[in-house]
């Protein structure tokens, strides 16, 4: 099953001339689920592979400005398009007053819309896979959020069950789930050495904005990739302490000691150059990549290879994207996936080339 990261926004606190607010786009097959809707998040789904699509969840990791001015836009414009499906929204304490405060500016509702609460330690079962919360420390109530996707049955050995007189039909099936089948003979056949070992699901992080915290090291141990908050460089570390931020040294030393597979560095202070942030961070953490906005991550089953950044690759533009390795010792790169028909695409912006950070990263 396909499953990629597009980073609609990656600013911190204010959006810049190229990057927007937070806010962060799962494509798991054909669900879609939002980590954070800050200002823009609309209008940069326009302009992604993505479209404007049907949310399937979205998850809000604390209620400052910058992670939720974005919902009532959204929220208003499924509306005008005639949304009937559910629409979920998960967060941590304080989000069903902050939606309730948004009540008059959103007004009614056609389609179904539930606000839960989670505390840390929470989840919330989907289809193959579930959504960790995770206590963070932040100056409101905060959570960081984890998709943890369930273990996948080992390879069914198809050969060796042949061997074993087992014909090709469901008893294969029955094989593959553990259970032992007996065939026409009386002869009893063990999955035993028919079935390899568990392949393991894959795991998300995000941070969302906090401190760093033993709760999201334990959630992103050997985790196929962390979303991190890199909000200041070292220097400027009283300062993340103060309003309870991150440093990407800070981040990085977590991600090594979690043995993280991908770090990504979002929530970017203008005053902090990408090429900085990413340099501090290497210097700690070998395979680290710090995403514009509409860059996309492919995350793949690990037997199948390894995480890849591709630049511009969450853009609806075409065939100027490059992909990217994480750094010199990283993930290799893979072209980048079209997901849309040429109609779809004509009916949205088009601009034919990746963002361009402020500091040139």
């Amino acid at each position: 099953m396909d499953l990629d990261v597009i980073f609609l926004g990656t600013a911190g606190s204010v959006p810049s001339a190229t990057r927007q607010t937070a806010a962060t786009l799962i494509r798991r097959g054909g669900e879609r689920i939002l980590v954070d809707c800050g200002e823009g998040t609309q209008r940069r789904l326009m302009q992604s592979v993505a479209g404007l699509t049907d949310i399937d969840v979205v998850l809000i990791t604390h209620g400052h400005a910058d992670h939720i001015l974005g919902l009532p836009g959204l929220l208003r414009t499924f509306a005008l398009r005639e949304r009937t499906r559910p629409l979920a929204l998960y967060g941590p304490e304080g989000m069903r007053k902050v939606l309730r405060d948004l009540d008059s500016v959103v007004g009614k509702l056609p389609y179904p819309f539930a606000v839960t609460e989670v505390p840390g330690g929470g989840e919330i079962r989907g289809d193959g896979y579930r959504f960790e919360a995770i206590g963070t420390r932040h100056r409101v109530p905060s959570v960081g959020w984890a998709l943890v996707e369930d273990d996948r049955r080992g390879r069914f050995d198809i050969e060796r069950a042949r061997a074993a007189g087992v014909p090709d039909g469901p008893l294969n099936g029955r094989l593959q789930r553990g259970e032992s089948v007996t065939l026409d003979d009386g002869t009893i056949v063990s999955p035993d050495g028919l079935v390899g070992e568990t392949r393991l699901g894959r795991t998300l992080v995000f941070s969302g904005d906090t401190r760093p915290c033993d709760s999201i090291v334990a959630r992103a141990i050997d985790c196929d990739l962390l979303v991190h908050e890199a909000t200041f460089l070292d220097e400027e570390l009283e300062r993340a302490r103060d309003t309870h931020h991150s440093t990407a040294r800070e981040a990085a030393e977590l991600a090594s000691e979690a043995r993280v597979r991908l770090l990504a560095l979002t929530h970017l202070s203008m005053r902090s150059p990408p090429r900085q942030i990413r340099a501090e961070a290497e210097a700690i953490h070998g395979n680290v990549v710090v995403p514009r906005d509409l860059d996309l991550i492919e995350i793949p089953y690990r037997d199948r290879g390894d995480s890849v950044l591709v630049r511009g690759g969450g853009r609806d533009a075409g065939p100027s994207r490059t992909p990217e390795p994480a750094s010199s010792t990283g993930h290799a790169s893979a072209p980048s996936r079209s997901w849309l028909g040429d109609l779809q695409r004509r009916l949205r912006l088009h601009p034919s080339t990746a963002p361009s950070d402020v500091a040139g990263s």
